[in-house]
């Protein structure tokens, strides 16, 4: 663990540094099937909803990654549930900030009333299924061929994670 590592809710200043990371993610290929890069302004979109938290890891004055929760689906049956990113700047993995920031931001949509958590990890990225393996994800199957990323189809893991104080 990285005891210098400060865990908060991410503010509209923010927004460049989490696009930097997201930029970097995107270009690596690892882990999204996003192609086009983002802006702050674009990250300013997603914060303030109190129902979806998004979390940055900050050591010092840097920010070494973020996690952010988005809606499911549409419909009001699934309103307690949020699909959710979570990327660490490269200079920064292998430090147990991931989980760190990870174990903090399923707190965070607890407190938020969300009762399930879920995402699609690349079959490939063994990094990020260790870090939901750890943090309590069950891996729950594979979507084959689910999108195609550079022309290649890409199998994809679903990895979900109860909230218990939520389904009472």
């Amino acid at each position: 663990m990285t005891p210098d590592i400060r865990i908060r809710p991410a503010e509209p200043r923010d927004a460049d540094a989490i696009a930097a990371i997201y930029n970097a993610g995107i270009r690596r290929r690892t882990a999204t099937f996003e192609t086009r890069p983002r802006t702050g302004t674009d990250i300013l979109a997603w914060l303030g909803e109190p129902r979806h938290p998004v979390l940055v890891a900050e050591q010092a004055v840097e920010i070494a990654g973020w996690a952010s929760a988005f809606p499911y689906r549409p419909r009001a049956c699934y309103a307690g549930i949020a699909e959710i990113s979570i990327y660490i700047a490269e200079d920064w993995q292998g430090r147990g900030i991931g989980t760190q920031l990870l174990l903090a931001f399923i707190d965070a949509c607890e407190v938020a009333g969300l009762w399930k958590l879920v995402s699609r990890i690349f079959v490939e990225n063994a990094a990020s299924r260790a870090l939901c393996q750890r943090c309590g994800f069950r891996e729950v199957g594979i979507y084959e061929k689910h999108g195609q990323l550079d022309g290649v189809w890409r199998d994809v893991v679903i990895v979900e994670r109860l909230l218990p104080r939520n389904l009472t």
